[in-house]
């Protein structure tokens, strides 16, 4: 067996294989030359100078094996030791086998086939990569594929024109003056309040049975009450229910217990039902099937709230759509987690809103993926379904988010005549990949590149960071300016003019609709701590109906001149309102918001005028039947009937006549006799203490106790009694 060789032979071996390797190259670009790259073709050709190494790795395997590294087995001093053995036999002899191989054709093959290897579709494409960079980005043939700058024209697209299927604002009587009540009823309809009734009733009765206490039967004018102690609730808000009824110092409102017992408001609260409590349990039996709605329990009350939003207002051209997060930490299966929103945990609702005023136009809960998707995404499908409503019209400007934003979305939206504009993501499909003339690393701040491809615009535009668009509706650049403050070279803040595209500056303005509306509800949020999802989005829908009803007086109040008022004004007058036709004592409200109304509906008594002498005509010691100090004097007249021999007493306009004491309780329902002393107790007009006593005619809250006699004070210092 042998186990080495002799220098010399080695030295030999290596000068034929590198004479071989020599002609077998020379031999091969000699012969070849390739397709289209002849004389008179007008192309470039490269020579082996100017190939690159990555051009010669793209060529298949058995080409990549070259002699020379096969030759780097053993003809190194290092790699390859004389005295390695039978091993290193084995290799030179599989490495003779390749040189042979590499240089020799097979079976009378034709240098054709190592052309072809050469020059692979791999290395062309290389070469036309190579062809492109060495042309630059001025020479390019194709507009589309590269980024352009600032100073190169845009076209400007066709523009959106408005035609709504009805006139834009409210759809009321734009000559009629409305309160806040009948615009709240808008939504909260009659219809609502009775299924509100019907089914709290139904679920209270069901509660209830087998209990020591039964179920009180609820009238709608209990669940206006209830709504308006909710609304209450959310301007001035405690941290339980229960302390708004304390009759501390530190917590002392007499208006919840004015309008609604705590135990009437609570038991309420815990039968609150939307649905009917029979096809609830009917829909729970079908979970796990296809027939199962998640949101049956509030689907009334949903469908109504949605169909008065759709009714009562047009929306103006410019539109946008957002999430929005109700705050919830109750357990149901289609909780959401959000974590750039500043309510993290809850129910996800996609929204469309009035960019101009944020009035919601229509929304939906998220509880998954539910019905047959259209294979485009989720994002996609929530555009498509909140703008599926009635009396639409065409040519509306629609302002999304990254999350929404996607090139098949705005071309089908392009379709329906509605134009758009959004961020977007550079990951999204469709989104141009790298092109030439990008945007660089160091870049300052305004800096602009933009590609139209067809009716859709890309931009990119710099200011603290990068920020990319997709519009179909704007031009590249309309010479737009955003003040900037920068510090110089002194380290002084100054303003800075920077180019801003037009796309940019739009959706700054209008996008803000959803948040608007957001803001506007988290002023005065009636929101509960609850563990019943549904009841959630029931104090959710009556933020919504307010906060549209407040907006539908806005635009009613500019529309007529009118001063429209704060939100915090509207909902006193509201709450107000609620609680005069609620269905138990009322505050009147303050002389500022509305007229005095008393409470409980009393017909006031006209005063009464004295006549000439009639104090004179019976003195005070012949009735003996009048109880002085308990009610005012009233002096009349003593005529005798002759037919009856009975003294008659006439009527005569005497001070004090029918100002009697009256107790508060009296006018209540569902009172226990161990309360009825301090039920519905307000504030004394004389001594600012706590009474249950008021008078009849003047409405006024006064003490009439054995300490206290506030009723004959205040009455002589008014000059009603005598």
């Amino acid at each position: 067996m042998r186990l080495a060789e002799s220098e010399d032979e080695l030295e030999q071996l290596q000068t034929d294989g590198d004479s071989e390797s020599d002609s077998s190259h020379s031999s091969l670009d000699k012969d070849y030359v390739p397709r289209g790259l002849g004389p008179g073709s007008g192309k470039k050709v490269f020579t082996d100078e100017e190939s690159s190494a990555a051009e010669w790795n793209c060529s298949p395997a058995k080409r990549r094996a070259s002699k020379r590294q096969c030759r780097s087995v053993y003809a190194s001093p290092l790699s390859s030791p004389l005295t390695t053995g039978s091993k290193t036999w084995e290799g030179r002899r599989t490495c003779r086998k390749k040189v042979n191989n590499a240089t020799t054709p097979k079976n009378h093959s034709s240098s054709r086939n190592s052309r072809k290897r050469l020059f692979s579709p791999g290395r062309n494409t290389q070469s036309r990569k190579r062809q492109r960079r060495d042309l630059g980005p001025d020479n390019d043939g194709d507009d589309g594929d590269r980024w352009r700058n600032i100073d190169e024209e845009d076209a400007e697209p066709p523009q959106a024109r408005f035609r709504p299927q009805r006139d834009v604002g409210p759809q009321l009587n734009r000559t009629a003056s409305y309160t806040p009540l009948e615009l709240f009823q808008l939504f909260f309809t009659t219809t609502v309040i009775d299924t509100l009734v019907r089914n709290t009733n139904t679920y209270g009765e069901k509660k209830c049975q087998g209990q020591r206490e039964s179920w009180v039967p609820v009238t709608a004018a209990d669940m206006y009450s209830y709504i308006c102690l909710v609304l209450y609730m959310g301007i001035v808000p405690l941290k339980t229910l229960k302390e708004f009824w304390r009759g501390s110092t530190l917590f002392s409102l007499p208006f919840p217990a004015s309008v609604m017992p705590c135990r009437r408001f609570l038991a309420i609260s815990r039968s609150l039902h939307m649905n009917d409590p029979t096809k609830e349990a009917a829909n729970d039996q079908k979970k796990g099937t296809l027939g199962y709605d998640r949101l049956f329990k509030i689907k009334p009350l949903y469908e109504q709230i949605l169909e008065a939003c759709h009714t009562h207002f047009h929306p103006h051209q410019h539109i946008s759509i957002d999430e929005r997060m109700v705050a919830s930490k109750a357990r149901f299966g289609f909780k959401q987690y959000s974590r750039n929103k500043p309510t993290k945990w809850g129910f996800k609702l996609y929204v469309l809103a009035d960019s101009i005023c944020g009035y919601t136009l229509n929304f939906f809960v998220y509880v998954g993926k539910d019905g047959e998707p259209t294979g485009k995404g989720i994002s996609y499908d929530a555009v498509m379904r909140l703008l599926n409503i009635p009396f639409l019209g065409k040519g509306y400007k629609l302002y999304v988010d990254n999350f929404y934003t996607s090139p098949a979305l705005f071309l089908d939206l392009l379709k329906r005549k509605i134009w758009a504009c959004g961020t977007i993501r550079s990951n999204i499909a469709g989104y141009p990949k790298e092109k030439p003339n990008n945007m660089p690393d160091k870049t300052p701040r305004g800096t602009i590149r933009w590609i139209r491809k067809g009716n859709l615009l890309f931009v990119k535009w710099f200011d603290t960071r990068e920020v990319t668009m997709c519009t179909t509706m704007h031009k590249a650049y309309s010479n737009d300016m955003a003040k900037r403050k920068v510090k110089n070279k002194d380290g002084q803040w100054t303003v800075k003019h920077v180019p801003i595209p037009g796309c940019v500056k739009d959706y700054n303005k209008h996008m803000g609709g959803v948040d608007l509306s957001d803001a506007l509800i988290g002023y005065y949020n009636v929101l509960h701590k609850t563990q019943r999802w549904y009841k959630t989005l029931f104090y959710h829908f009556v933020d919504i109906a307010t906060v549209n009803a407040f907006i539908l007086h806005k635009e009613m109040c500019k529309m007529q001149n009118r001063p429209t008022g704060t939100q915090k004004l509207f909902r006193e007058k509201l709450i107000l309102s609620l609680a005069q036709i609620g269905s138990t004592p009322r505050r009147s409200g303050p002389q500022n918001l509305m007229l005095s109304i008393f409470p409980f509906g009393m017909p006031a008594v006209p005063p009464m005028k004295i006549k000439p002498g009639a104090l004179n005509t019976v003195p005070p010691s012949s009735f003996s039947d009048v109880v002085l100090g308990s009610a005012p004097f009233c002096p009349v007249e003593i005529s005798q009937n002759t037919s009856t021999g009975e003294a008659a007493v006439s009527e005569c306009d005497a001070p004090g006549l029918g100002h009697l004491p009256a107790y508060f309780f009296e006018q209540m329902s569902n009172v226990a006799s161990r309360n009825r002393a301090t039920a519905g107790r307000r504030s004394c007009v004389v001594c600012k203490r706590k009474s249950p006593v008021y008078c009849s005619t003047c409405h006024k809250t006064l003490c009439f106790t054995t300490l206290r006699n506030c009723y004959s004070k205040w009455h002589r210092s008014n000059s009603i009694c005598v």
